[in-house]
Order: C-alpha cells, then structure tokens, then sequence
C-alpha cells in the first residue's frame, strides 16, 4: 500500500472520485471505465474478499487506520483532508474511505443459476436503494442469485453497494442480455417463473409456495408500475401478497423480502 498525500481537487490522479452525485453520469461513466465505487471500511472489504481489484482508495485523515488492514499492497492510497473528499465527491463523505474497484466480469446466465434453486429476478427497477436492499434481503434469507433486467438500476452503483452493507459482492448476480427472453431461457433451465403482480387470477403467495417446485424464479417489477406486460406474458404464474387494512401492495423492496423468505428452501 502506497499513502499518496494529495490537496488539489482538480489532481487527475482522483478522475474516478469525481461527480458522485450525478446519478445520470455516473450510470454511463463507471460502466464505461470498468469501475464501481465501495464506500466506507467495511464495504471495501467485503469487496476485496470476494476477490475484486482495487484501482486506487481516497481517504481522510481520521479514516486511513481504517483501511491500512485491509487494502492489499501496490494499491495507491489517496490521503487528503475531509474537505478536499467533498469538493472532489460532491457530498460529505461520512465513512471517509472511497475505493475505486475493478468492476467484475459477469457470468452467463445458464452458468449463474446451474446449482441455484432459489432466484430473484428484478425487471427495470429505478431506485439504487430498493435494489440494494434487495441484495441485502437475498444474502440474509438465502436466495441463491439475483438477475437484473437490462433497464435495472445497476447493482454495483456506490446507493446500491451502500444500502446492501456490501452483499451485491457475495450474492452471485448477472444481468439480462435479452429480455424477455431471460425468463424464458430460465423456464427451459427448470425454474417456475413466479410474477408478483396485482392480478385478479395472481395466486396468493403461501398457496404457491406450498405447492412450488424445485427451482423457483420470483420476478419483480419496477417501482410503481410493477412488471411488464411483455414480462407478465412469460411467467408460469402471477402471485400475490395477500394484504389488509386497505392496502393493496407493499413497496418491492419489503415485498420480495416477504416473497423471498415465503418461498425459501425448507
């Protein structure tokens, strides 16, 4: 590990570092460059036992003994002051400890699900922080892998890494190349498609789960709207969370943690 002391914003060495509030920008730029952002001690390593390649950490002060534990050697370690993070960020940086990390290639889907029973799919989700807790949900009740639509929120954006406390790095995960042809490749590798939606013919949630087969993929829709008619049309089922008190539906964060812990292998 190599401290490199720094105290000029505009320092080209910190370009990864630079805009991490501008979501639209972001989305393209971290793709494009190969890179995702790990924010805060344990994040970051969390990351880099599950095998991920630091290009470079930025740091306060207060926060570098933070780090020293855990970023392997050759890894050049940015210290600056806590002002200089917010200038280069655009935000305060309340962890005080951001690395640049190698964004991972991503397996096929067939290879992903080959031993997986239980899969979470996520069709055009919005919101980096219902994707995240997502992961957060799968890691803890034990889904075996999450797929991401091509129009979802990325996983390995720095909300969803931070909202998921790091598990979008142990919870095996792809995205779609097609779809919806996924879910029906998913459906040709044994998997019963199950869409929560809010439809007059949709199952009620513990029916299904008794009678659910071996390998169960659980769709979930975008914020709002929910799934597609497009998705909708290459399910086996629809299912729903029956509910109470006037409510008509839970947000899909909450919904596929219910949905995920109802239909987990016993």
């Amino acid at each position: 590990m190599t401290v490199i002391a720094v105290d000029d914003p505009a320092d080209p060495r910190l370009a990864d570092y630079r805009g991490l509030t501008d979501v639209a920008l972001r989305r393209v730029l971290e793709p494009e460059r190969g890179l995702y952002m790990a924010e805060g001690a344990k994040v970051i390593a969390r990351a880099l036992r599950a095998g991920h390649r630091p290009r470079s950490v930025l740091v306060s002060e207060r926060w570098l003994d933070s780090v020293t534990p855990v970023v392997p050697d050759g890894t050049a370690v940015y210290l600056a002051p806590a002002a200089l993070l917010e200038d280069v960020t655009g935000y305060q940086v309340h962890r005080g400890a951001l690395a640049s990390m190698e964004r991972p290639e991503l397996p096929a889907l067939a290879d992903l699900v080959r031993d997986a029973r239980r899969v979470v799919v996520l069709e055009g989700l919005v919101d980096h922080t219902n994707v995240g807790a997502i992961f957060r949900s799968a890691a803890g009740i034990g889904a075996d892998a999450v797929i991401v639509s091509p129009t979802c929120a990325d996983p390995l954006y720095r909300r969803s890494v931070k909202v998921s406390m790091g598990t979008v790095f142990q919870v095996p995960w792809t995205r779609a190349e097609s779809w919806p042809d996924a879910l029906d490749e998913l459906r040709g590798l044994g998997f019963t498609v199950a869409g929560l939606a809010l439809r007059d013919d949709a199952a009620a949630l513990d029916d299904f789960a008794a009678r659910a087969g071996e390998r169960v993929a659980l769709l979930m829709g975008t914020e709002g709207d929910g799934l597609t008619r497009q998705a909708l049309a290459h399910v086996d089922e629809a299912v729903v969370i029956p509910m109470h008190g006037g409510v008509d539906s839970l947000n899909v964060a909450a919904a596929s943690a219910v949905a995920m812990w109802e239909l987990r292998v016993r």
